[in-house]
């Protein structure tokens, strides 16, 4: 077994009390090759933010369960290169069962999610808390949810959001033991979160989405007082990022994401912790289409992927300032 301890990574516990009393999110990213790894590290040391690196069951099929672990570890030698050490957990982003959890808790990770919100709300509970048991006799956090998100990102997928009942969160939580949990008010994963038909214009002519179900969210905090909150399919979509995807040979449509007016007031209330995945992707994927279009006989790796880690870097820089509040608070 290897410990998260001896690959100097840390659970959430401190992170999230922190982030609950300053009231901004830490920035949940995800990861499945070196170029996003040094974005992630060096957007996130350059604005002195924590940082929860997160993995896919997708992500570790891709890219081997032990090359992200080590890419983990070498992450925190990296940001003491970089020049200011920051805190960093490793993070299982929707976990299934109980065997992937375990796994993963086995081999250095230091939070994982159970996500049981396809099952009945008491299977749910059994299931989340068969997770947590095992989890806390290795002192790893364990994030749940409760309601479903819409939307297709890796191996999660589902036609329609249910949102989250404030009327089963204290027995969840009792029930279960969770450290954090995941709830469903409007988010809702990948890019093509919302279609023209569901948004409104503003005076500007832009569409806009319907807003989250921020009622929701206080019924919740009032009765969960102090517990810390997940926002999982929280990605903006920029438009200007889809449009240079779309001048340079792309083909997205309809991709309408969460305005972020409305994450930093999330972020500013009991939600801990906003994972953004959608967008480093897109960032990544207009700068590499931006290099095939204007070089054309280009074919060294380094010279698409080394402006995508840039495009990440800046992208991701831009969400811990201006978005999640988290900048200067590692």
């Amino acid at each position: 077994m290897v410990s998260y301890k001896d690959l100097g990574l840390v659970n959430t516990n401190e992170m999230f009390k922190k982030a609950m009393e300053g009231r901004y999110a830490v920035p949940a990213y995800n990861f499945n090759n070196m170029e996003q790894m040094q974005a992630i590290m060096q957007a996130c040391v350059e604005t002195k933010s924590p940082v929860i690196l997160q993995v896919s069951s997708g992500a570790r099929k891709y890219a081997n369960s032990t090359l992200l672990r080590n890419m983990a570890k070498g992450a925190v030698e990296y940001v003491k290169e970089l020049g200011y050490e920051i805190p960093i957990a490793l993070h299982l982003d929707h976990g299934d069962t109980f065997e992937l959890c375990k796994d993963c808790v086995d081999n250095g990770f230091s939070s994982v999610m159970i996500d049981g919100s396809h099952h009945s709300f008491e299977d749910n509970i059994a299931l989340t808390k068969k997770v947590v048991d095992y989890a806390h006799q290795h002192d790893v956090t364990v994030e749940g949810e409760l309601g479903q998100l819409a939307g297709v990102e890796d191996d999660v997928s589902a036609e329609k959001s249910t949102y989250t009942k404030p009327e089963e969160v204290i027995e969840f939580v009792n029930k279960t033991g969770v450290d954090s949990l995941a709830i469903s008010i409007g988010t809702s994963h990948g890019a093509n979160k919302f279609t023209p038909e569901q948004c409104t214009r503003n005076d500007e002519g832009v569409l806009v989405p319907p807003p989250l179900r921020f009622d929701i969210l206080e019924e919740i905090e009032k009765k969960l007082p102090g517990f810390v909150i997940v926002l999982h399919g929280s990605s903006s979509v920029p438009q200007d990022i889809v449009k240079i995807i779309n001048d340079h040979g792309g083909a997205l449509k309809d991709t309408i994401g969460i305005p972020e007016d409305q994450l930093r007031r999330a972020a500013q209330s009991a939600v801990c912790k906003i994972n953004i995945d959608s967008d480093g992707r897109l960032a990544m994927t207009a700068a590499v289409r931006k290099v095939f279009v204007e070089k054309p006989a280009e074919f060294d790796p380094r010279k698409f992927l080394g402006p995508a880690r840039d495009a990440l870097k800046e992208l991701y820089k831009h969400k811990n300032n201006n978005v999640l509040g988290s900048a200067g608070k590692a």
